[in-house]
Order: structure tokens, then sequence, then C-alpha cells
């Protein structure tokens, strides 16, 4: 384990632009729970912000220069532009202005043993399952993670015990500013193409940096089955994956109905066995990512395995919402083919069901650039929606948006619809689709989470029954 001597100073008052999102807010969360002083805004009220003002931040909703303490560390994502006027101001009084990256880097270097997730997909359900499990057997692990774990109803907590897990994104070249004692690389292909302008060269040269900074007894847990990171160099490596020759190998796989159970070999000799009730072959990978990291971390694997059995994925992964007018309606971040193939395969394993795919492109770039991957994405669903692209402050890009997305996608033999408008607008039009034992599942990492609400809030005017 490295050491590390540097602490978060209590004395510091932080400032959050953007404080509502769900990685921001953790990370405010945790200083909170810290002892910091802690402020913020954002444009709009939500329900990560009522939970860090329960703990005693100040928010602003709406930004402005005025709102800005004259004696603070300001902290900022990507998103932020320049012009921001919370961004003039702090200029103008001499800040100090963090990206969340560098909080986050600075949270990690507090001593503990500082286990990351990364990679293109599975980031943040590994670090979700890894902090609930270690949790859940009593070892108070702190953790910041990017998506809300529905059993314990947070995406950060500050405590004392010996570790600490991250997600770490990668979507901005921000990742090499982390230097932990165990990384996981789930998988690496192409995404975020506007930063990473060679695609996954860029991408593999990034990671190549950061995995360079390792300790010397840290180590790199790679994905055995993704050639992209199977093949990253400089680094002593461990192996994980379902082919022979992984270091951690998952055999006999058996997909239930309600569970999935695998065993686990490490290095050829058996180590254990994981029963698991996330669907999915993305899932056994990544509870094997998980079990191995933890094994290799010096955590007792019989005392965090029974807890793998309920977890029951991050918030928006694959997740109920409710019933309407007989349909079931799920929510998923994906965003990425990749992650759209792996959230269908979840809805494709109930049998005898309808389902329809409601898909909001995000950003203009990612749809330019992945278009024909997009087109693939959608084989075995019975129907498919689009909605307008969900911008992310891009600017819009001439001869790319949905409508034109959908006929091409209907071309290929897919049925498919382009409605136009709102989510409550799409819900509307959608409402009267609906059928007895249909699937219905919101895809993207926009306002298309806003969908399954508005169908149940439909459902309710129009039968007078919750659900």
């Amino acid at each position: 384990m490295m050491i590390r001597d540097r602490a978060l100073n209590k004395k510091k008052k932080y400032y959050f632009i953007a404080i509502g999102g769900v990685g921001m807010s953790g990370l405010a969360k945790y200083l909170l729970e810290n002892g910091c002083e802690v402020a913020g805004s954002d444009i709009c009220d939500s329900k990560y912000i009522q939970k860090i003002k329960k703990l005693g931040a100040t928010v602003h909703i709406g930004h402005s220069a005025g709102n800005v303490p004259e004696d603070c560390v300001v902290i900022a994502s990507t998103a932020i532009r320049q012009d921001n006027p919370e961004i003039v101001r702090a200029k103008e009084l001499g800040l100090p202005i963090y990206h969340r990256s560098d909080l986050l880097a600075e949270i990690s270097r507090e001593g503990k043993f500082f286990l990351g997730y990364s990679g293109t997909h599975g980031k943040t359900t590994t670090s979700g399952l890894s902090s609930y499990v270690m949790e859940k057997a009593g070892l108070k692990p702190s953790y910041v993670v990017g998506g809300i774990i529905p059993e314990l109803d947070t995406n950060a907590h500050c405590q004392d015990g010996k570790y600490f897990a991250a997600e770490l994104d990668e979507s901005d070249g921000t990742i090499v500013k982390y230097v932990p004692d165990v990384v996981v690389i789930n998988n690496l292909e192409p995404d975020h193409l506007d930063f990473y302008k060679n695609g996954l060269q860029s991408i593999l040269d990034t990671f190549e940096k950061f995995i360079s900074k390792m300790p010397e007894n840290g180590t790199v847990l790679v994905n055995y089955d993704c050639d992209a990171s199977k093949n990253l160099h400089g680094h002593r490596t461990v192996t994980f994956g379902l082919s022979d020759g992984a270091d951690y190998q998952a055999k006999n796989i058996e997909f239930k109905s309600d569970f999935t159970t695998f065993d686990i070999y490490y290095k050829d000799k058996f180590l254990t066995d994981l029963k698991i009730i996330l669907r999915g072959i993305h899932n056994v990978y990544n509870s094997l990512a998980v079990l191995a990291s933890l094994n290799i971390a010096g955590v007792d694997v019989n005392l965090v395995k029974p807890y793998f059995a309920e977890f029951s994925g991050m918030g928006r992964r694959f997740q109920k919402i409710g019933s309407a007018n007989g349909a079931v309606i799920y929510d998923d971040y994906a965003h990425h083919p990749t992650e759209i193939k792996a959230a269908l395969s979840s809805a494709l394993s109930f049998k005898d069901k309808r389902v329809t795919a409601v898909f909001q492109p995000h950003r203009y770039t990612r749809l330019k650039n992945l278009w024909n991957e997009f087109l693939n994405a959608f084989d075995g669903v019975d129907k498919v929606v689009v909605t307008d692209v969900y911008a992310a402050s891009e600017d819009v890009i001439d001869g790319i948006n949905s409508e034109k997305f959908a006929k091409d996608l209907a071309s290929k033999g897919i049925n498919c619809e382009y409605i136009a408008g709102d989510m409550k607008t799409v819900a509307e039009k959608l409402y009267p689709q609906l059928k007895n034992d249909d699937i219905i599942i919101g895809l993207g990492a926009g306002t298309i989470t806003a969908l399954g609400k508005n169908l149940l809030e439909l459902d309710k005017e129009l039968t007078g029954v919750a659900d």
C-alpha cells in the first residue's frame, strides 16, 4: 500500500459550480462528512441537492457572480464554460479553481487503500458494487461513485475504514491524475471522440500514461477478453475474464430466471463460487472484476461474498421504475452502442415479452462519430422509439439528428418511430401503445430518465391507481 500523508484542509471553504449532478454532489457530500464547509449552485433543484442541504450545504438555484464567496476553493467540471458568471467572478477574486478530478485525487491521497474502477463501460456498477459489499460486510469503506447505490441510498460516504473506492472517469483525460493501489480496467473502446481525436489510440495513450504512475506494488486488473485493455503496457497486470488464460476466470456460468451463479478460479485453482441477481453476461464480468479486486486488496472473499447476491444494481442501470398500463418500465443510463447492447440483453432475457427501446441520443458528436455502431445496437427488440438528441451543452451538427437516425434505423427493417419534444410529450404519445406484459426501457444519459416518471404519472391520472 502507498503511504499518503496529504489530508483535506477542513478549514477550507469549497464552492461547487453545478453541485446538483450525481458526481459533484457525491464529492460535496464527502467533504461535508469530513467536516468541511460546502456551498454551491445549480440551475435547478434536485434530489441530490436536497440530500447535501440536509448535511449543511448552502445551495443557490441559478448561477450568479454574487453567489461566490471571497475565500473559497472553486470546484468545476469540464462541462462548465469559461464564460460562466461564477467562473468569471472566481477569476476576478483570484480564487483557486479546481477541476472535480483534482478534488477526487486529493481525497484519494488521504492514506487509505485506494481501489479505482475505470474503463469505457462498467465503472459505475463495479465501483458501486465494491462499495456496497464492503459496506454490508462491516468494513466501513469510504467511497465516491457516479451513481446512487439503491440499497444504501447514497453515492458517497466518508468513514474510518481502511479502504477507499472510487469511479475513475476517462471521458476528459483527467484519469491520469489518480494513483490507485489497485485499478480495474473493465474494457476500452472508442468513445468521447470529441476529446479523443485519434479514437481508440488516444484512449490507449491516456491509459498508458495513467498506469505508468502506479506504485511498484500496485496492481492493474484488466479484462482479458478485451484486446485493447489486455494489451496495455507499462505495469504489472493481472487479468480477469471468461476465457482460458485469464488469471481470475469465471466458469460454470448458469443463468436462472432470477439470478446467475458461477465459479471463480484463480490461476486454475478454485477460489469461490458467486451468486448475483444482476442480469446479463456483462454483470458476470463486473462481479468477477470486483471480487478479484477485493481479493487482491486483501479483503476476505468469504466475508463479502454473501452480499453480491443482494446487490440489485446502480441507479439507472436497468432500474425498474414501475408499471404503466400493464407495461413494466425500466430506466438505463446506456448511451454508447456497447452499453445499449448490454442493457437490451438484460431486457431480452424476459421470455415472451414485447420489448420497446426508447433511445435518447446523448451528444451530437457521439451520435455522429458512432452512427453506424448505434444502428447495429438494437437487434432483437420489437420496436425502437427515438427521441430528440440531448445536446449536453454541445452545438447542433448539421445533418446529425434523431429524425434522420430513425429513418436509417427503419431502413434496416427495424420497427422504429421518431417522437419529437420533451419527455412528457414522448410519454403522452407512447402511453396509448403500451400493452400488458410489455417491457419499456429508456436508454440515455440525459432527460430520458424522466420518461418512466412521466408514464407513471400519466397512468395514475388516467386510471386513478398508483403503481
